[in-house]
């Protein structure tokens, strides 16, 4: 019956613990500076259907037993009130992280994660579930199309065999939005109304998943192994692609191609493509 009621979603890591009890419980107006309204909070917002606790295993110790009293009471009491709120609410909450190894670090409480594990879901890692790899991607790749993620000469239609063998061998260390991202380039550089291995990005291509965690690094500087011919000659093909969908801008066409800004520039500098930027 949950199902048809509201849903909202709340990331546990993303806010201070002082917002995240506010947004979780509400408030009421005066409470704390700049409380000049009532705030109902996510749990009285999910009333009557789900509310999604993301990365569970951040929230803070000292809420983690308020959480607790709410899910055994089902009332909430505001930050700035005495009075508790009924709640009839859904919770499913997810985490990257073994809970049971933070509470044998005591950094989550054990009856917490008792009462959230009611019914437990493994969700595997996609090198555990290649098979699953093209058909993400596909739906991934409609994804960013409806967002507006096309290539400037038309639609992409599908990604070809071989890239999807590609895709399936490569271990993806940082999962489905490692592999939205790597689409994502795709549509960027790409030319065709297909996703061919060469649109993918290189390190996905080469099945080195070394050089991704390095780019994730703001600042990591990308050392560049192959220096013969053919590869400087693709690395100019990507880059020149990526800058000029970009009009040039050096930020938007290293995202585009999983590099710092700083790693552009000094591939822009060794292939001689500085007459690509942006004036």
């Amino acid at each position: 019956r949950r199902s048809r009621g509201p849903f909202r979603a709340i990331n546990c890591a993303a806010l201070p613990a002082a917002l995240l009890e506010s947004e979780l419980f509400g408030h009421k107006r005066g409470a704390f500076t700049g409380a000049v309204r009532d705030h109902d909070g996510f749990f009285r917002a999910a009333h009557g259907g789900t509310l999604f606790l993301d990365e569970i295993a951040e929230l803070p110790i000292d809420l983690q037993a308020k959480l607790l009293r709410v899910l055994e009471t089902r009332t909430v009491t505001p930050v700035g009130s005495r009075d508790a709120v009924a709640v009839d609410v859904r919770i499913v909450a997810a985490t990257h992280r073994s809970l049971r190894t933070l509470v044998a670090e005591g950094r989550f409480r054990a009856d917490l994660m008792y009462r959230l594990r009611v019914v437990p879901l493994r969700i595997p890692p996609l090198r555990e579930r290649p098979e699953d790899i093209p058909f993400l991607a596909a739906r991934l790749l409609e994804d960013l199309q409806a967002d507006g993620a096309a290539r400037p000469d038309g639609v992409v239609s599908r990604i070809d065999e071989d890239a999807q063998r590609v895709m399936r061998q490569y271990p993806w260390p940082g999962n489905v939005r490692e592999l939205r991202n790597a689409l994502e380039y795709a549509l960027v550089v790409g030319e065709h109304d297909v996703v061919s291995t060469s649109d993918l990005p290189e390190e996905v291509a080469r099945g080195d998943a070394a050089e991704t965690e390095g780019a994730s690094l703001p600042d990591a500087e990308q050392p560049l192994t192959r220096s013969e011919p053919a590869a400087d000659a693709a690395e100019r093909a990507r880059s020149t692609r990526a800058l000029s969908v970009s009009s040039g801008h050096l930020g938007r066409a290293a995202r585009a191609l999983g590099i710092s800004r700083t790693t552009l520039w000094r591939r822009m500098k060794r292939l001689e493509l500085a007459d690509h930027v942006a004036r």
